[in-house]
Formats: C-alpha cells, structure tokens, sequence
C-alpha cells in the first residue's frame, strides 16, 4: 500500500464549520481520502484521512471527522487526532475506522512507526467527535513489516469484534471486549481463486502484475467487513492486470472462508484509483 490520495469516493462535508447544501464534489476544503461512516444516533459520522497539497507524494499527518442528519449537509468537526497522538508514529497518516461500544469510540488507525514499518494503533474517545488520546500508547498490532495498514472493525450480533487488515495480504483477530486487546495469535487468511478471485504472489511490484493477469482479480487492500441478512461481506480493493477496482467476496461466517462474488465497482477514468 503506497496509494493514499483519491483511494475511496470523496464523501460529503461542508466548508469549514458551514452547514451547506450537498454539491459535487462536495469535499472542497480538504481532500480526505479512506471515509469510514459510522452511524450513531441518528447521525452518520464520517472519519476520514487529510492529504496535504503541494507533495509529490501522499502527505498525511492527521485525521478528520464530519457528521450528517439528513446525508446532504454536513459539519465538519475538525481534526481529533494526529501523528502526535500516537508517540510512536511518524509518519503515513493512512486508513483509519472509528466504532461505538459501550458508550466509548473507538478510532483504529494505521501509521509509520518510530521503528519504519507499519502498524495499527486504536484511540479512544467519550464522544464520536473527541477528543480522542491513544488508548494503549504503543501499537495494538505491530509485526515489524508494512502489511499492518487499511483496519477494518466489526461487532457482530454476538458481541465478538473482529478486526482484520491488510495489503497484499488479508489478517484477523478477535478483539476482547475491552477493544483494545485481542485474543490468541494474528490468523492469515488464505488467498485463492474461489476466496477472491485470484492470488497474489510474491515478488517486486512489476513482476507481481504480470503474473496477476491471468487472474479476474486479486486482493491488493482496504478490507471492509459487514454483515447484512445474515450473510458477511468482505469489500476490498482488487485488481486485474493493472487496474485496480472494487471487489467483494461473502461468507456465512465473519471469518470465512470466503467466497468471490466480483466487481463491485470499475476504476473511474478519472482517477488511477476509485477504493
């Protein structure tokens, strides 16, 4: 994962602190790439990342939220949390996904660490919009390589949280019920035709597509775990050949195994990106 900017739609907010009416695009003042909605009585928060202009590469050091009643305007509520809330991050303010339990949010993120690799951390909040502060003050999953990025956080029915993650390759753990622990060791999910339409082999970058291009497609990152009349999704952005595009796979259970049910979406023109 080295693509940040323009990697999901951009959502809906208004201009700074200004309810506005909806207007495409709609995101005008900052550009957020990986919205992660979450709705909690009544409104649908947004929590975002904060790219920065002027870069010749994704330059991200915070993140934002925003909340909707109506899903045409918006508040913008700033930045909660930053690369500074976290002493061991430095640098790639990536994916994050922010969810209630218990009256507490909860704000899973992923950044560079101190040590240059990558890894998730999670804060915490008394209120959707924060203040947020790092709930452990060091990683919640840290494996010194770069996979550790794109968390995505689910409770199901039951109570049980999962939380998986990923680029090039899928993970999960249950997490406790405190959110912040999880039990038993990191389980990789195994890739295959059937799970997700290709597999994704090792190798340089280059090398990699050219032996993907046989494959309808092939999980790349930015998993997203829900559930819906009692069938689970997994969205993830995919690939064929050199394109990139949103896929999904589904299962009767929350970890697999997992069934490949296509293209969700095709790559825009506009954009190299559209996850």
């Amino acid at each position: 994962m080295n693509q940040r900017n323009l990697k999901y739609s951009i959502l809906s907010f208004l201009l700074a602190g200004i309810v506005i009416s909806a207007q495409n695009p709609v995101i005008q003042t900052h550009f957020t790439p990986d919205p992660a909605p979450m709705v909690y009585k009544g409104k649908m928060y947004v929590y975002t990342g904060d790219d920065q202009p002027g870069f010749d590469f994704y330059t991200m050091t915070k993140w934002r939220v925003y909340s909707t009643e109506d899903m045409v305007n918006y508040t913008d509520h700033g930045s909660p949390i930053s690369l500074e809330s976290f002493s061991w991050a430095r640098d790639r303010a990536w994916a994050a996904q922010c969810i209630e339990r218990n009256g507490k949010f909860y704000w899973y993120i992923c950044a560079q660490t101190v040590d240059n690799n990558m890894a998730i951390g999670v804060a915490v909040s008394d209120s959707p919009t924060g203040p947020f502060k790092d709930a452990l003050g060091k990683p919640l999953i840290s494996t010194g390589t770069w996979d550790n990025i794109d968390p995505t956080v689910f409770t199901d029915d039951d109570g049980q949280a999962y939380l998986y993650w990923g680029n090039s390759k899928l993970f999960y753990v249950k997490l406790n019920k405190d959110m912040t622990s999880y039990q038993g060791k990191i389980t990789e999910v195994p890739q295959s035709v059937e799970a997700f339409g290709g597999l994704r082999r090792p190798g340089k970058a280059d090398e990699v597509l050219q032996k993907q291009e046989k494959f309808d497609d092939v999980y790349v990152e930015g998993p997203w775990l829900y559930k819906n009349n009692n069938q689970y999704y997994m969205m993830y952005a995919g690939m064929t050949g050199r394109t990139e595009c949103l896929s999904y796979s589904t299962s009767p259970s929350p970890t697999g195994p997992w069934n490949y049910q296509g293209k969700a979406d095709q790559q825009l023109y506009q954009s190299r990106w559209n996850y």
